[in-house]
């Protein structure tokens, strides 16, 4: 059985999935499963997925919906998590790629931490992989939150929703953990899919962090992302997010504390966003003037 599984969805990946697929095979550890979920592609990356399933089949498996169906990201997450093998599951989008060091990184983490239920560090936002056309330089993010420690709920979901931190991403998760809080919600095919997960984890289970870069965001324009930027909406998809984590804390009985107060917080920004705007607004020109002045 091995320590980790790496569950990989595509829809429609061709110019990227062989990077990705790399990246995993390149790892410095052997201990790993690799599941490429097709999300019902029709651009060739069904060939290569199947070709690389056949290629190490010992560690690599090809997964699809019934009827080669489009069943959303959530959705194709959950089908590799139902066979995931590894006692830990982490997740990697087919247009980005894992740092070598990866799932060693991750592993060891969760290993330091064992009430921990997920670790996850901060990712690259990779804008080089176009070479010359790349106009913006990569960067790291900053988590918004303590490094190397574990995180008691529900910190860090405060924090998340409140935008005090980055929500999590490119994470390892006990897979027992994982099944417990139901997987992904797969009324989510897109955005804040990965937010509504994390909500339900971070909720009622510690979490650790790393300050180690593990995960390469790759930066392009057929990115949901990008898309959600063209829409020229701000916060795209959030109210809905915000609609849905009502309904889940009332499933939850949790009727009040810190993260019912941020959630009343952000409703009241959503219903008026001009002043969100603003607000935004000036935070970025405090930031700047605080880098300004050294502090």
């Amino acid at each position: 059985m091995p320590t980790i599984s790496v569950v990989l969805i595509f829809l429609d990946a061709a110019p990227y999935l062989e990077e990705a697929i790399r990246s995993v095979r390149a790892q410095g550890v052997a201990d790993w499963e690799l599941l490429l979920v097709d999300d019902g592609s029709s651009d060739g990356s069904t060939e290569l997925a199947r070709w690389h399933a056949g290629d190490d089949p010992a560690r690599i498996r090809y997964l699809e919906h019934a009827g080669h169906a489009n069943r959303g990201m959530s959705a194709s997450r959950n089908l590799g998590i139902a066979h995931a093998r590894g006692r830990l599951v982490t997740f990697l989008d087919a247009d980005d790629v894992l740092r070598p060091e990866a799932l060693y990184v991750l592993t060891a983490t969760l290993e330091r931490e064992p009430r921990a239920a997920m670790a996850y560090g901060p990712i690259e936002y990779w804008y080089s992989w176009a070479g010359r056309e790349a106009r913006r330089k990569d960067f790291v993010q900053r988590l918004g939150v303590p490094t190397g420690v574990l995180l008691e709920p529900p910190s860090l979901l405060v924090a998340f929703l409140r935008r005090r931190a980055a929500a999590p991403s490119g994470m390892a998760v006990r897979t027992g953990v994982l099944r417990r809080v139901g997987g992904f919600e797969e009324s989510f095919r897109g955005m804040y899919e990965d937010q509504a997960f994390c909500t339900k984890l971070c909720l009622k289970h510690p979490v650790v962090t790393t300050s180690i870069c593990t995960y390469r965001y790759r930066q392009h324009p057929g990115s949901s992302s990008a898309a959600a930027d063209r829409s020229g909406e701000q916060d795209f998809g959030r109210r809905p997010f915000l609609d849905w984590l009502r309904g889940y804390l009332d499933q939850q009985g949790v009727r009040d504390g810190p993260v019912r107060d941020a959630l009343r917080r952000e409703l009241w920004w959503s219903e008026h966003p001009a002043l969100s705007r603003a607000a935004r607004h000036l935070r970025r020109l405090l930031r700047k003037a605080r880098a300004r002045l050294g502090r």
